[in-house]
């Protein structure tokens, strides 16, 4: 096989015209000649990190829609599939991702369940955790998401650093906000990466401590902006990723966007290129080639470097994407699940108050973290309910893996004036989370995803709305266009119910995110992020 073009020599800055064999998976010679080809050849994209479960798409769907973007390989934490189903939802996604070319390297997830102030699927213990790096598949210990476990020196969460480090495997930071002696006793752990970043002040500090931070740009967290002025001096310490990918943005762009935007600021392309294809490849030892002889054969041939428009995708050696079309095959897969729960009565929904003021949580545009603000309660029959005129609505999770009494809180920002959505992806956990404007749509939405074991629903007077995720209720069954298309359309319906926001159900699902500061809410209660314990919901 031999492939000729423009050459990116990102290792010695220099591109040439010429001609690259491959023979068994791998690149067999490299040799300048001149010919007539303009494209241009160069390694494939990395995803540095990414929760595949995000894209509501199995592994081996993921890689259909991904190789279209020229992406070659990813750096994937299981976590979400963890929560619902413990170890067994992580070798369910090795074994689907090793179906497919695409290079998947898995992690350990860290932290199973996220917090102890919430009701997951599964737990992942420190013992499990060894099980899981054993195994040659898994690459690194995914983000430690605990870090007050870090900083208090929490038995558990030491012994699974350990682990990472006995087996000489990377380990993963997630450590918003952190800085000053927190963070230098964070790093000091051994946690070498953080993609939690969303000031450059912030990402400066971790890098001049010696950690890796990646630039994130996903459905939900937008980072970019904030952080691509340093990626002319610090190249060498960065790395980009989506985090979190839902299925309708993957149909249309991956890591090829962040090279484009950072070209279109007059980055150097070499520069680019090293944080997007080369720096993962070192970090977490990846068995992915950078066009060098002897490597495997992952490479891109693109159209210029300037939008990176994908022409074709070869994976060890293997044509993977040519001129428009995807070459890898849909596969059959199980479909594992955990959902274990009745339906709700709208009388769960009731919260007796007598309050003037409640606490509420403050949704963000493209951003994880929320603010607590105070506003007035709106009491109708000693009932707290949703405020549609000041955009104080009504949100509830629902514990999915038992029965239990639905936890309720208030939220800001959504805009909803009518009707509910609800969705069974609610990070970490993955319970029920739902909002909406009247306690009767919030029931009815929530006995949607209920009835499905899992899914994201619209409800409204003049209809019901629901994409059905039946792989452990956060993923689909469908292919990439298909539930990429519905998806679309539910957001659709979302914002024709009041929405203003850019991804109403990607903003949805992170309100349970208890991890990430200020205020959220769990199956269990409304919980302040900052100080790390629940709070009350009205204000006394």
């Amino acid at each position: 096989m031999k492939l000729q073009g423009q050459i990116v020599d990102i290792e010695n800055k220099r591109i040439f015209k010429g001609e690259i064999t491959f023979k068994n998976g791998k690149i067999s010679s490299i040799t300048e000649q001149m010919h007539d080809v303009n494209h241009y050849i160069l390694p494939g994209f990395i995803d540095a990190h990414i929760h595949i479960e995000s894209s509501m798409l199995v592994p081996s769907e993921f890689a259909r829609i991904a190789v279209k973007h020229g992406t070659v390989a990813t750096v994937s934490d299981p976590h979400e599939i963890a929560n619902v189903l413990g170890i067994s939802g992580v070798e369910f996604m090795i074994e689907n991702g090793k179906k497919v070319p695409l290079k998947f390297n898995f992690g350990a997830p860290s932290c199973v369940p996220a917090t102890n102030f919430e009701s997951a699927g599964a737990i992942i213990d420190s013992k499990g955790i060894k099980s899981l790096l054993e195994n040659p598949d898994i690459k690194y210990l995914a983000e430690m998401m605990n870090y007050p476990g870090v900083l208090f020196d929490d038995n558990e969460v030491l012994r699974k650093l350990k682990w990472a480090q006995h087996y000489n495997k990377p380990i993963d930071g997630h450590a918003p906000g952190l800085r000053g002696n927190d963070v230098t006793k964070y790093i000091a752990a051994g946690i070498s990466t953080d993609h939690e970043c969303f000031t450059q002040e912030e990402a400066l500090e971790k890098l001049k401590k010696g950690m890796k931070i990646l630039i994130r740009e996903g459905s939900a967290a937008k980072n970019f902006d904030a952080l691509i002025d340093l990626l002319p001096e610090h190249f060498e310490n960065l790395m980009f990723c989506s985090d979190d990918k839902h299925p309708d943005d993957l149909l249309v762009g991956h890591m090829n966007q962040l090279c484009m935007r950072a070209a279109a600021k007059g980055i150097d392309v070499f520069k680019i290129l090293q944080v997007a294809c080369v720096n993962p490849v070192r970090h977490y030892n990846l068995e992915v080639g950078l066009l060098q002889v002897g490597d495997a054969a992952d490479c891109i041939v693109v159209e210029n470097l300037k939008d990176f428009k994908t022409l074709q995708t070869y994976i060890n050696g293997e044509l993977v994407y040519h001129h428009g079309e995807s070459l890898i095959e849909s596969i059959k897969f199980e479909k594992p699940n955990n959902f274990n729960c009745d339906k709700k009565d709208v009388l769960d929904f009731k919260v007796a108050s007598s309050a003037k003021q409640i606490r509420v949580i403050e949704a963000l545009e493209g951003q994880l973290v929320t603010n607590e603000i105070i506003e007035e309660a709106k009491i109708e029959n000693g009932n707290l309910v949703s405020n549609v005129e000041k955009d104080v609505l009504k949100m509830t999770v629902v514990n999915r893996y038992q029965n239990e009494k639905p936890a309720i809180a208030f939220i800001k920002n959504f805009g909803l004036k009518e009707g509910a959505i609800a969705s069974s992806v609610g990070h970490d956990s993955h319970n029920i989370i739902a909002v909406g404007t009247t306690d009767e749509a919030i029931c009815k939405a929530v006995n949607l995803i209920i009835e499905s074991k899992g899914g994201i629903c619209a409800v409204s007077s003049l209809e019901n709305k629901i994409v059905s995720l039946p792989v452990a209720g956060i993923m689909s069954d469908k292919d990439g266009k298909t539930i990429g298309d519905q998806y679309a359309e539910l957001d659709k319906n979302a914002k024709a119910l009041g929405s203003q926001l850019y991804a109403p159900y990607m903003t949805l699902s992170f309100m349970a995110l208890l991890v990430i500061p200020s205020l959220k809410l769990s199956d269990k209660g409304l919980f302040d992020g900052t100080h790390f314990k629940f709070t009350s919901l009205e204000n006394h």
